[in-house]
Order: structure tokens, then sequence, then C-alpha cells
């Protein structure tokens, strides 16, 4: 009987060692997952910190690489149609570059020929358009006087201890088109030529890609990643496309029906600038303002056009965008306004006009890989990545408005 006593007290230490050894084993992964975790957030953070201020100095290279990359995804449908019909890879990619380079070119130089004009012409109109702005400007008068003698002060308090720095500007447009020629047609030429290397090698990277996974289902995920990368790109750049050439034409129509010159130029202008969601249109409303400024005696005919085409943008952006687009290219507006702040800041107009397609792409691959869980993660509930499934609850609208 005592034997048997002694045996069970011997069972129960040992089970209670076992216990404290699990325990302190559990509890030292659980250490070490988060000292792990907490190490790849830090590293995150920074390279979070560091990447833009790389992308901003070395914008002479990432721009043209990044804007030949968007635009080779948005021709791969493209490309992917014409190999299907026998066309060789090579003989693809070089019709959808020439095909992509001859719309450009024609679109390009229908804006911007008419457009030197219209510079041309604005000094001799400034007297027209403050004489149609003068109901402003003397309502206005105490207001710019007050900043007259405010920038008068500080001019003279300034003037004894400021060095005079003389810059050399260019004289006309041809010396600023001379001086930017050569850089702006190396840049073009490199973005001409990833274009065509990604396209004439998309088929086999693709198919490298997926075949060098190590299972069948890392396999499938991979390949579903890509397609859908690559249909919502260019599914979204090819429905705003339509829809950006059709206010257009609508537009360039209003503008010869009211006698504005050049509704070529201005419906290409306003196509443009239509891709950049929420400030685009502001712009082209603007430079319809200052045109009809420019155009006509009368303010009230003056606003016309710019009050035309804010009309036809509302009912674009609430009508025809939302139906056209669908709920399948939706994202949460906040995302958007944060994108077009951030590729603003990165690269001016042209990172604006990349804002959406980079952040389509950017969001495809985070919702297949999982997205980091930093409030998991600050809150110790064990996870670091949202399972690729999760559902975004937060509010959507159509991509790009």
């Amino acid at each position: 009987m005592a034997d048997e006593v002694i045996a069970e007290e011997r069972r129960e230490k040992v089970v209670e060692i076992v216990r404290e050894s699990i325990v302190a084993s559990a509890d030292h992964a659980f250490r070490r997952d988060r000292l792990l975790a907490w190490l790849a957030l830090s590293a995150g953070a920074g390279l979070v910190l560091a990447v833009p201020f790389a992308l901003r100095a070395g914008a002479e290279f990432f721009l043209p690489t990044t804007t030949a990359l968007v635009i080779a995804i948005a021709l791969v449908p493209l490309l992917e149609w014409m190999e299907r019909r026998g066309l060789p890879s090579g003989l693809a990619a070089l019709s959808c570059v020439l095909l992509f380079l001859t719309i450009a070119n024609v679109a390009i130089a229908s804006i911007v020929v008419p457009a030197t004009d219209w510079f041309a012409l604005l000094p001799s109109r400034i007297a027209q358009i403050r004489r149609n702005l003068s109901p402003l400007i003397d309502l206005y008068s105490t207001f710019e006087r007050f900043i007259d003698q405010t920038m008068g002060v500080i001019m003279r308090s300034s003037a004894s201890s400021a060095r005079t720095v003389r810059v050399e500007s260019p004289n006309s447009l041809f010396d600023l088109v001379a001086t930017s020629a050569p850089h702006a047609i190396v840049q073009m030429v490199f973005a001409t030529l990833v274009v065509y290397f990604f396209l004439s090698g998309w088929t086999r990277m693709r198919r490298r890609t997926i075949t060098s996974r190590g299972s069948f289902s890392s396999a499938m995920t991979t390949a579903r990643v890509i397609q859908e990368m690559v249909d919502r790109t260019s599914a979204y750049l090819a429905t705003i496309t339509l829809i950006n050439i059709g206010l257009g034409i609508i537009v360039s129509l209003v503008l010869w029906f009211v006698g504005m010159p050049t509704p070529v130029m201005w419906g290409g202008l306003v196509a443009i600038l239509n891709y950049i969601p929420y400030f685009g249109p502001v712009m082209a409303a603007g430079l319809l303002a200052v045109g009809g400024l420019m155009t006509f005696a009368d303010l009230g005919y003056a606003l016309v056009p710019a009050a035309m085409f804010v009309g036809l943008h509302l009912v674009e952006a609430n009508l025809f965008t939302p139906l056209l687009v669908g709920r399948r290219l939706t994202i949460n507006p906040l995302l958007i306004l944060i994108a077009l702040s951030f590729w603003s800041w990165v690269w001016g107009t042209t990172g604006a006009l990349l804002a959406v397609p980079l952040l389509i792409i950017v969001k495809t691959i985070l919702d297949a890989a999982g997205r980091p869980d930093i409030a998991g993660f600050l809150f110790a509930e064990g996870t670091f990545t949202n399972g690729p499934d999760d559902e975004d609850s937060t509010p959507s609208a159509p991509l790009g408005r």
C-alpha cells in the first residue's frame, strides 16, 4: 500500500515536471515568435520609410521603368489574344508596342500642337482676362492692396541682405523643348524597350514562375495572383480609357457647339486629366475656365465651357463609371486619396496618373499573400497576417473615382 502511494506521488511529480516543461517551452516559443515578429515589423517599417525617398531620388530610373511595367501589364490581354491567333511572342509584342505608340503619339500631337498656340496667345489675352474678372478683382481689391503692402515691407527688409542670383531660363518654347528633349527621348526609348521585352518574354516568364513552385497548391496560387493582377489592371485601364475617350468626345462636341477654339485639344486634355481621380477633373475645369476667359468677352459666357464640363463629369462619375466599372473594381476611397498623395509627391503628375493602377497591383498581391495585421500583433492575438480570404469591411468606391 505504501509502495503504491509512493509510486502515485512520483507519477504526479513527473506529470507536474512535464507540464511545467511544456508551459516553459510554449512561453519560450511565444516570446521567440514575438521577437521575430517585432524584428520583421521594425524592418518593414524602416523599409516603408526608406523606399519613398529612394523612389524619389531615383526617379530618372524608377519612373520610366514603373510606367513601362504598368503599360505592359495593361497590354498583356492583347498580347495573349494575338498569341492565340498564332503570332509568335516577339511579333505579337512588337505589334502591341507599335499600336500603343501610334495611339499615344496621335493623342499627344492632337493636344500639344494646339496647346503651344494657346500658350503663345496667353500674354496677349491677359488684359481680356482681367476685364472679365474685374468684378471679382474689385471685390477683393482691398485684400490685394493689403497683400501688396505686406510683400513690399518684406521685400524692402530683405533687399539689403539678399544676394541676387541670376537664373538662366529658356527664352522660348523651342529652347525649353531643345533642352529637355534629349533626356525625355532617352527615357521614352528605355521605357519602350522595357515594354517590348516584358511582353515578348511574358509567356515564358509566367510559365517558369508557375512551374518553379514547390507544390501544386503554391503553383495554383501563383497562377491565380498573376492572372488576377493582369485582369484587374487591364480591366481598370481599359474601362477608364473608354470612359475618358467618350467624355473627351462629348466635351469636344459641346465646346465646338459653343464656339470654343480647338475643341479636339480640350477634349483630349479632359480625357487625360480624368485619369487622375478627384483632382484631375478640378484641373480640367480650371483650365477650361482660363480658356473661356481668354476666348469670350462676357464673363458669364466665358464660364460656360467649365460649367458644362462639370455637369458632364458629374453625370459620368456618378452614373456611367459605377455602371461600367461595377463592384468588382472597387476600392476604399481613402486608399485612393493616400495613393494619389503619395505618388504625386514621389513622381509628380505622372505619379498621380500611375497611382490607381499601382494601387490595384499592390492590393491584388496583398489580397493573395495576406495583409499585415499590426493591431493583432500589438495586442498579442497571435496573428501577424490575415488570411487571403478575409473581406474588407470598409466602404468602397469605384476605382479611380
